[in-house]
């Protein structure tokens, strides 16, 4: 049996999720995947043999083990582990609410860590195992009038880069996958929070200017999501995978920018900034 041959998916029922699922049962691979409604779930792929679909509450670690637990007693063994579900929360910072920005953060980043923490144990077990975590290049770049979505994608790429280090010793593989835009419904209603909670007159040239920007971006994306999964297969057949993964030419443009601004910060302020030591 190939090593990849199980997938758990999260976040299924619509974008990037269930084009991976189609794709991967299309290919012969068993997958069981997660949705927050079976229903939508179910629909969305419809009946195959080797689809395995599970209701799940991200936020609940009990609903979590129990649905890991069922892929591994279905399938007989766990490789390959997609954290995809997720939301985007936008508008400026000081206008999203402590609620909306803790509700961003429990399905983002402590969701994706109660799938980690449950699956790596089989992982573990088994010597063998890859870890898909899908950020954004939100999670390199923080975009203005993002910030909280941002920040909850850089928990994610804080944990993936301190993960793969500890994992690695043990057959078990981490890739963060940076997406730009891509055609999906995830600038839809939905998939996006589009508001603050608390609108301040001082920022409503830039949220007026952001909601206009994603409302042209909706489904106009350039990002081919097949294509986008289609490598995702692809790389969790290699033996010594990426830990970062730009999506996209977008993702590459923005983050090569960044990379040159921070080694510019870095060189202007060099000898200072390195002139901090004892005796120095």
């Amino acid at each position: 049996m190939s090593k990849n041959t199980v997938w758990f998916v999260t976040g299924a029922s619509k974008g990037l999720g269930l084009t991976l699922v189609k794709k991967l049962l299309g290919q012969d691979y068993k997958v069981a995947a997660t949705s927050r409604k079976l229903e939508d779930l179910e629909k969305a792929v419809g009946h195959h043999a080797n689809f395995l679909p599970l209701q799940l509450n991200l936020l609940d670690e009990n609903d979590v083990k129990k649905a890991i637990n069922s892929a591994v007693e279905h399938f007989g063994e766990l490789n390959v582990v997609v954290n995809n579900a997720g939301y985007g929360q936008v508008g400026p910072f000081e206008e999203v609410s402590d609620k909306q920005a803790r509700e961003n953060f429990e399905v983002n980043v402590f969701g994706t860590f109660n799938v980690i923490r449950n699956a790596l144990p089989q992982l573990r077990k088994q010597r063998y195992g890859h870890i898909f975590n899908i950020s954004s290049i939100a999670g390199y770049y923080g975009f203005m009038a993002s910030g909280i979505y941002s920040a909850t994608k850089f928990a994610v790429e804080g944990m993936s880069e301190s993960l793969a280090q500890e994992v690695k010793p043990l057959g078990i593989n981490v890739t963060s996958v940076k997406p730009g835009e891509f055609r999906t419904n995830f600038l839809s209603t939905g998939s996006l929070s589009a508001r603050g909670e608390n609108p301040i007159d001082d920022y409503d040239q830039i949220r007026n200017e952001q909601e206009v920007g994603l409302g042209q971006s909706d489904r106009n994306q350039q990002g081919d999501p097949d294509k986008g999964m289609d490598l995702l297969i692809r790389i969790s057949k290699e033996v010594n995978p990426p830990l970062h993964l730009f999506l996209g030419p977008d993702a590459y443009e923005v983050a090569n920018n960044k990379i040159k601004n921070v080694q510019k910060d870095m060189e202007d302020w060099k000898d200072l900034a390195t002139s901090t030591n004892f005796n120095e």
